[in-house]
């Protein structure tokens, strides 16, 4: 396999890595991808005109993928595809699979960039989807599948079932590598299925009539553990990360949904003293969710400890204690029928979304203590956050079917603005989340102190959210869904509890 990496044209060799990255394995050729795309880089004649490595296909490929791998590519090397009035050329539209590369190329855009993978972005996205109704079914799928689920913003080992259904596999390398992928995905199968078991065994120990839960859902805590942690190695990390994201769930339920103004109070300030609340003031279910937040964030603090020689105890408290006041100001204005400004809100919403807890969670268990509450990881892990939160207010259908408290960013926006309309609104957070993904690209794509295995970690949280958050009109995940019967087709339970 490597051979096709360091022997083929270049184009050839791009061909080969999209390939395996689209099926999940190209964490099996690390060294010989970035080799193979260091050289690349170093051609001189990297983007010569005159040649066939000057096509729309080939350049947008060779900038996606050198520079998701943290090699600098300028974005203006699109401009040779625009014409003198500084617009992309509209003979590039009979271009499907051009289109298609640009489009993906498009995803990786930094602030730095200026305009023009924005501008490259709504380009490709208006004639594909005006040529969608006169390709036949294999093209406008695949049209489709890049449009709505991009590579840079999708998770691999969720869109493999698609890609081998979807891919016309002509040649013998790609079957080799969809042969590789099907092994890989049932040897993967194997281990998500054992760690989801131990995690439906830790989640049944906690099970009591006291602990009051809108949700009951841990293969769809998991599944954020699953898919941000993808080395197979890591087992034990996504099981434990399960652990703090499920208590992130039940706390916001009980801040939502069932605690009283007053006992709230009472509770959150147990989590900042972190001492056990007094048996008469707090309702039994608020005690046993304390004690299990409690005792688990003991023994990760201990595991740490065993393993890197330093116990994070206080970082994983403070992380508590910043959540619970979060989630405490937001029911105060619910209480009080205080409308925040649209702005405050989201500054607190980044905090309750509960995504800085459950990342710092995970930053520590990597091992990485001496960076903790560093600039760099302070702010990506906010970008994420704010994504979350966003796309959260943002839902098409009610939350999971709660009747809960829950502020709205788009709610609090619509208030500040005289006669703007719901699309103008709805517009507004999309281009946020366009803003926060630029950012995140920046901290993921560039050189800085943040190690590569979080980098990767907040990206993959990061694609999964519009799963995570696109409702139906029956409040189903139907796209999550299809993937996880597909990911766990010996799992009965239902995925939203």
């Amino acid at each position: 396999m490597s051979h096709l990496l360091l022997e083929a044209d270049s184009i050839k060799a791009l061909v080969v890595i999209d390939t395996m990255q689209r099926f999940g394995i190209d964490h099996y050729f690390e060294h010989q991808i970035t080799q193979c795309l260091k050289n690349q880089h170093s051609q001189p004649l990297l983007y010569n005109n005159n040649a066939d490595d000057g096509h729309l296909y080939a350049v947008s490929l060779r900038f996606r993928l050198l520079r998701q791998r943290g090699f600098h590519v300028p974005a203006d090397v699109f401009n040779r595809f625009k014409g003198e009035n500084i617009k992309f050329k509209n003979a590039l539209s009979e271009d499907i699979r051009g289109l298609m590369a640009l489009q993906e190329a498009s995803h990786l855009c930094i602030e730095d960039d200026g305009d023009i993978l924005d501008e490259a972005f709504l380009f490709s996205t208006n004639f594909l989807t005006a040529r969608l109704p006169h390709l036949d079914d294999f093209q406008a799928s695949m049209v489709q599948n890049t449009l709505h689920y991009p590579h840079h913003k999708s998770l691999p080992r969720f869109m493999t079932n698609h890609y081998l259904k979807h891919h016309d596999l002509k040649k013998d390398w790609e079957k080799l590598i969809a042969n590789l992928a099907i092994m890989d995905f049932n040897k993967m199968q194997r281990i998500y299925h054992e760690e989801i078991l131990q995690v439906f065994k830790w989640w049944k120990g906690l099970l009591s009539k006291e602990l009051k839960l809108a949700r009951k859902q841990p293969l769809k805590w998991y599944i954020w553990s699953m898919a941000t942690v993808t080395d197979p190695c890591l087992s034990k990390q996504r099981i434990e990360l399960t652990k703090p994201i499920s208590l992130v769930y039940i706390v916001d339920d009980i801040f939502d949904v069932y605690g009283t103004i007053d006992e709230l109070i009472l509770f959150t300030e147990a989590i900042n003293m972190w001492e056990f609340p007094e048996t008469k003031k707090l309702s039994n279910y608020m005690r046993m969710c304390f004690k299990v937040i409690h005792e688990t964030t003991h023994e990760i603090s201990n595991v740490v400890y065993q393993e890197y020689g330093w116990n994070p105890i206080d970082y994983l408290k403070k992380e508590w204690a910043s959540l619970c006041n979060a989630f405490l100001i937001e029911a105060k204005w619910f209480a009080s029928g205080h409308s925040p400004k649209a702005d405050e809100y989201l500054k607190n919403g980044v905090i309750s979304s509960g995504v800085p807890m459950v990342l710092t969670n995970l930053f520590i268990r990597f091992g990485y203590g001496e960076f903790v509450g560093t600039t760099d990881i302070e702010d990506i892990i906010s970008s994420v956050a704010t994504i979350l939160r966003l796309l959260d207010d943002l839902g098409t259908a009610k939350d999971e079917e709660q009747d809960g408290k829950d502020g709205s960013y788009m709610e609090y926006y619509m208030k500040e603005q005289e006669g703007g309309s719901l699309s103008d609104g709805r517009q507004h957070v999309l281009d946020k989340v366009s803003l926060q993904w630029k950012l995140l690209n920046k901290h993921c794509l560039s050189p800085n102190t943040i190690p590569t295995s979080f980098k990767t970690a907040c990206l993959n949280a990061a694609r999964l959210i519009p799963m995570m958050y696109t409702y139906d009109d029956n409040h189903r995940l139907p796209v999550l869904e299809e993937h996880v019967k597909f990911m766990f087709s010996n799992i009965k339970e239902n995925l939203m509890g």
